[in-house]
Formats: structure tokens, sequence, C-alpha cells
């Protein structure tokens, strides 16, 4: 569940059954930027068995360790790709915190893209974004990208999967027969007016468990 604004919204997807929060720092586009003081104090609050993710737009290692240690997450998804330094570097500095690289689904492209990645992640996630884009969109659009292409890069790689993307509880189960992802990410698919909402957050889990 991710772009959790509130320590509200943390315990309402908790107990509907999330088993990862996303919070995001800093982005040049898109929903659910919070500040760094509040996702170290709602990463604290998060219950044992829930992982809490910091998004991070930076491409900077040296940045990626310094907010980790401002806000303490049990994983980071690296939403844009790595400038400056490596994924060994980041290991180094920050053992025993999972490393989630994102992937933007684009065309056939995206397939190397994402084997390559996965030599070096615990996890991919696809996502919807435009990198390349004057103001870059690294998530959080709400648009659906190829599935074909999702389950092409899934077949081909051997760490987990989380597909993002567009989903709701209108599309969830069919996304989940096409791709076969190891997880879900969701945001504004289960949010009305930017809040997150109980009633499609239920629909959402009941229709991708059945």
């Amino acid at each position: 569940m991710c772009c959790i604004g509130s320590l509200e919204e943390m315990e309402m997807a908790v107990a509907h059954g999330a088993s990862a929060l996303g919070l995001v720092s800093n982005m040049p586009s898109g929903p659910g930027v919070i500040p760094e003081e509040l996702i170290a104090e709602i990463a604290l609050r998060v219950p044992p068995g829930v992982d809490s993710f910091l998004l991070t737009c930076s491409q900077d290692v040296e940045e990626i360790v310094a907010q980790h240690s401002r806000c303490k997450t049990s994983v980071i998804q690296i939403c844009d790709r790595l400038q400056k330094g490596t994924y060994r570097n980041l290991r180094a500095a920050l053992p025993g915190i999972r490393l989630v690289q994102v992937i933007h689904v684009a065309g056939s492209e995206s397939v190397m893209e994402a084997s390559n990645a996965a030599s070096e992640a615990d996890a991919i996630l696809l996502d919807s974004g435009k990198p390349a884009a004057a103001i870059k969109e690294l998530g959080g659009t709400g648009r659906i990208h190829d599935w074909n292409i999702s389950r092409e890069i899934r077949e081909r790689i051997a760490i987990p999967i989380f597909l993002a993307g567009g989903l709701r509880p209108d599309n969830v189960a069919g996304a989940v027969r096409r791709v076969g992802p190891f997880a879900l990410d969701v945001c504004s698919g289960v949010r009305t007016n930017g809040r997150l909402d109980e009633e499609k957050l239920s629909q959402f889990f009941a229709r991708a468990r059945a």
C-alpha cells in the first residue's frame, strides 16, 4: 500500500492486510509526498511483520544513505536509476536493508533493464512512470502499462516482482492472472480525493485474494 500519509492510513492499510507500506519522500511529481519526519514516525510505528518502504528519487548513493539514516525504513525503493555510486556501496553502508529497484515499463527495452537490475536488487517493482520526461514521473501516475511486458520480465528473472501502475479493485484480478506477480503495489486506485478509501481498500483486497 503506497502513498501512506498518516498514522491513521497506516493503521487502516495494515488492518485490511497490507504487508508493506510505501512512504514517499520528495519527488519531482506525483502524489503522496510527506516530510521525512513523518516518514520516520510512521516507520517507527509499523507493526512487526509489515515492511516500511522509503521511496526515493535520489540517484546518489551517499544521499540515499543519509536519507535512510533520517527515515529508518526496512526497505529502500529506488525510483530512478543510480548515477553516483552502486548497489554494492548501498549494501555496504546499509547492511540488512533491502533494495527494491523500480523499472518504468515503456517497451521491450524494459526487459533488459529489469534483467540487469535483478542481479543487484532484492526485488523489482514494475511501474508506469516516465523518468525521461521534462518533469520526471517516477510513480503514482494511475496509468496501466503493458502487462504482457511485465509478464515477460517476471518469467525471465528469479527475484520477486512487484506490480504497480493503475491497479484498482476492478482490474486487480486480471493483473494477477496476466502477470503473476509476487506482490501488488497500489496508491491512487484505493483513494478518493487523495484520501485512503476504506471501501475501495476492502474491495481491492477481496478481489486480489479471490
